[in-house]
């Protein structure tokens, strides 16, 4: 989970900081401390939901030169990609392990944890690297900014609120959703 979370976090960085929104002596990007990238919220997400997310990114659009909306949307997708790099170095760590008779544990879990939290990041709710979509498709006027803010305020609480009413009801639409996806991609990672 941590590594997830710091992966996820430092791949946003170093997009932006790529992209044009350097800041210098960026402690607060790259540090490669997760405990400073750890949301409270979404760490205890992991924990309902199965999956959780990094503390944002600051992000100033107005470092873009060319698409600021785009950047900004590549910025925030490059979480889930980094997350996705990460299993794959950890499968191929694992792999490493399982031909020298190693009973690995660690590497496949650091699969299935990134590979989860990429999945599942697309969602298109605020925190989630998915949230990002309205920033990118809508254009930025003051009541398209409102409606950011008060999703990026509740979006934590609804995503808690929600997968903690689906656990408790036993109904699991999203799950049943996203689980084939991850489970596909884990196997594929792990099977290589």
């Amino acid at each position: 989970m941590l590594s997830a979370i710091m992966v996820s976090a430092e791949g946003q960085a170093f997009m932006a900081t790529f992209l044009g929104d350097s800041k210098p002596g960026a402690t607060d990007r790259f540090h490669f401390n997760v405990f400073l990238h750890m949301s409270i919220l979404g760490t205890l997400s992991f924990f309902v939901a199965g999956f959780g997310w990094a503390k944002e990114i600051q992000v100033d659009t107005q470092n873009f030169k060319k698409h600021p909306r785009a950047y900004l949307f590549l910025t925030r997708m490059s979480g889930p990609l980094a997350n996705l790099l990460m299993a794959n170095i950890a499968a191929s760590l694992s792999w490493i392990l399982t031909q020298f008779d190693f009973d690995d544990k660690v590497f496949s879990t650091m699969v299935v944890v990134n590979v989860t939290m990429a999945i599942y990041g697309l969602l298109p709710v605020a925190p989630l690297p998915g949230g990002a979509i309205i920033s990118a498709f809508f254009p930025s006027t003051e009541s398209v900014e409102k409606i950011k803010k008060i999703c990026s305020t509740v979006g934590p609480y609804v995503l808690i609120g929600g997968f903690l009413a689906l656990r408790i009801s036993g109904w699991d639409m999203v799950s049943d959703f996203f689980n084939p996806i991850v489970s596909t991609l884990t196997t594929t990672f792990l099977d290589m």
